[in-house]
C-alpha cells in the first residue's frame, strides 16, 4: 500500500468507490424516509435527533472512508474486500433506522456502525505498516476510530433515562 502523490493534478474516483457511495445513499435515504414518518406523525423532536445522530454517522464514516481512499492508491483483493465490509456495515446501519425510529432501539444501528468502522480501523493498521513515514498519523486515526467505537457500544448500556 503506497500513499499517493498529494499533488496528482487528476485522481478519478474507481468504480468501488463509486458503488460504495451508492451504499451511502440507501442509507441516506432509509435516514430520510423515517424521518418524514417521524414528522408526519407529530415525533418531530424524537425524529429529527434520531435523524441527526444517523446521518452523523454515516456521513462520518463516509468521509473517513474517502480520506483514506484519497491518501493511499491501493486496489487489491484485501482492501476490495475490506470496503466491501464497511459497505456490508452500511447496510446493517441502514436496516437499524427503523427499529430506531420505533423503539429507540440503537443495537443494530450501533452493530453496523462497529462493522463498517472496524473495518477501516484495518485499512489504517494496514497502512501504518506499508508506509513507515506515514505509520504514526495511520496509528493516531485507528487508534481514534477505536475509541469512537468504544463509546458507541458503551452507549447502549446506558440507562434508559439517558438515551434519545
Amino acid at each position: 500500500m503506497r500513499p499517493r502523490d498529494a499533488h496528482e493534478p487528476h485522481r478519478a474516483a474507481s468504480s468501488l468507490e463509486l458503488f460504495f457511495d451508492l451504499v451511502f445513499v440507501i442509507a441516506i435515504s432509509t435516514a430520510a424516509v423515517q424521518l418524514h414518518h417521524s414528522l408526519t406523525e407529530d415525533h418531530v423532536w424524537e425524529g429529527l435527533i434520531h435523524f441527526a445522530v444517523v446521518f452523523f454517522a454515516i456521513w462520518w464514516a463516509w468521509m473517513n472512508f474517502t480520506w483514506f481512499a484519497s491518501a493511499f492508491d491501493t486496489d487489491d483483493w484485501f482492501y476490495r474486500t475490506l470496503t466491501l465490509i464497511q459497505m456490508a456495515g452500511v447496510l446493517v446501519l441502514a436496516v437499524g433506522i427503523g427499529p430506531l425510529a420505533a423503539r429507540g432501539d440503537f443495537r443494530t444501528v450501533v452493530a453496523g456502525y462497529v462493522i463498517m468502522r472496524l473495518a477501516l480501523v484495518t485499512q489504517w493498521l494496514r497502512a501504518s505498516r506499508g508506509h513507515p513515514g506515514l505509520r504514526r498519523t495511520a496509528l493516531r486515526y485507528a487508534a481514534g476510530v477505536i475509541v469512537c467505537q468504544i463509546l458507541w457500544v458503551a452507549f447502549l448500556w446506558l440507562p434508559d433515562e439517558f438515551v434519545l
